[in-house]
């Protein structure tokens, strides 16, 4: 079997996962989100926002009191409240104890897809009713709107003092934020790093507004069945929120610590297009796949699962596809899935949440399914795609993670099983 690159470095350069906290439309924590993956349940809901009126969306329903409290929540932001309830848990799962640890060492980088939108959108909802009088704004306005806020209201509620920063990086921005997490940590910037990416977009009526504009919001008479990735009758992206935090650290403390590991990081890459606003590149997309690879010291055949990114657009699906024939088309042993079919799009947290739904197939060899696919495109035909049922592949060692976003943004990231390596 062919090592990754990073069985050759040194303890302290190898960074794992150690921790996962979430909340998604089918799911609050991993544990019950690939339950529902395996079962086929979905996440999807009647839903009906102001000013755009009725539609569908992933809805998550996680206790919001858990970690904080009323005023806590009033006074900030959906986003926010995501971010604290996933990276909270994240650290419960981890098994860290914060209160013995320098907090001054921890870093926390959130990918978002966009933030301030609720907020400005409901602010003047609220003025308009007083004459657009601005004297009845809300003072809480600019903390909430400012870009660094999900990842500094995680810093507030965790006390964590170390550097905090939110990732701009459209619907890659999952992947992103645990890929800055693990250059932080090799730069010695952080021994600590709260690492992922949130959504609150179903609580923005101009997302909706926007996707239907473009044609690009999926309809269907079941809302369970509206988001259909490779279906030749998609017919759009399912709008919703989530989010997902990882513990991030170097192999080397979390030895030291007997910490369990859920996988390492052993490649990573982002790119751009640099072609168009939202019509994806599949070149660039291969391209940032490859160097990925590259990066791991590794080649196509290596990969178990591929976790796509397809969202159920008609020309976004078909070209990663092209993508992914081009790069695996040696290769009859990847196994290829989507998870946005069960749960819809959750923006700046799908890579995230896409790559956690998968973590646990390192322990079951399990692929769970892509959902909803009746009949499939031809144009998105791929070897090994599961469909409709789990399929057992036995040993499972690296997963490979899409994640693509507008403005032609790619990130793409590979974790290894450690014990694939015979730590």
């Amino acid at each position: 079997m062919i090592a990754s690159k990073t069985s050759q470095l040194d303890d302290n350069q190898r960074i794992v996962i150690t921790g996962v906290g979430l909340t998604a439309p089918n799911g609050d924590d991993l544990a019950q989100f690939r339950s529902g993956l395996l079962a086929g349940k979905s996440g999807v809901v009647p839903y009906e926002i102001r000013y755009f009126g009725k539609t569908i969306a992933g809805v998550c329903n996680y206790d919001a009191l858990r970690y904080q409290k009323r005023k806590e929540l009033r006074r900030g932001t959906r986003a926010g409240s995501i971010g604290i309830y996933a990276a909270s848990e994240a650290v419960k799962d981890s098994g860290l104890d914060l209160a013995n640890f320098d907090r001054s060492t921890i870093g926390v980088y959130i990918g978002v897809t966009e933030h301030g939108n609720v907020e400005t959108e409901s602010e003047i909802y609220l003025i308009s009713g007083y004459n657009y009088d601005t004297s009845v704004w809300s003072h809480h306005h600019n903390p909430r709107t400012v870009a660094n806020n999900p990842a500094g209201e995680i810093a507030l509620t965790l006390e964590i003092t170390g550097p905090h920063y939110t990732l701009g990086a459209a619907c890659a921005a999952g992947n992103v934020g645990l890929i800055q997490a693990a250059q932080m940590l090799r730069l010695g910037e952080c021994d600590l790093a709260l690492a992922g990416g949130v959504s609150e977009s179903i609580h923005t009526f101009g997302i909706f507004a926007g996707f239907a504009s473009q044609g690009a919001l999926a309809t269907h008479e079941d809302p369970t069945k509206a988001s259909r990735p490779f279906d030749l009758n998609r017919t759009g992206i399912v709008v919703a929120e989530g989010g997902c935090i990882y513990t991030v650290e170097r192999l080397a403390d979390a030895k030291a610590r007997g910490a369990k590991i859920y996988g390492e990081l052993v490649g990573y890459a982002i790119n751009t297009d640099a072609t168009d606003f939202v019509l994806p590149n599949p070149e660039r997309q291969a391209q940032c796949v490859q160097k990925a690879l590259a990066r791991a010291g590794l080649n196509p055949e290596d990969i178990d699962i591929v976790s796509t990114h397809a969202t159920g657009t008609s020309n976004g699906d078909t070209l990663e596809c092209e993508a992914l024939r081009n790069v695996f088309r040696q290769s009859d042993r990847t196994y290829f899935n989507n998870t946005k079919s069960y749960i819809g799009h959750c923006m700046g947290a799908a890579g995230a949440l896409e790559l956690a739904g998968n973590l646990p197939s390192f322990r079951d060899g399990v692929v769970h399914p892509s959902i909803n696919v009746d009949d499939l495109d031809p144009t998105c035909e791929l070897p090994n795609l599961g469909l409709g049922t789990p399929r057992e592949i036995g040993k499972v060692r690296r997963i490979l993670n899409n994640s693509f976003g507008m403005l032609g943004i790619n990130s793409v990231v590979i974790i290894e099983d450690v014990g694939a390596q015979g730590h």
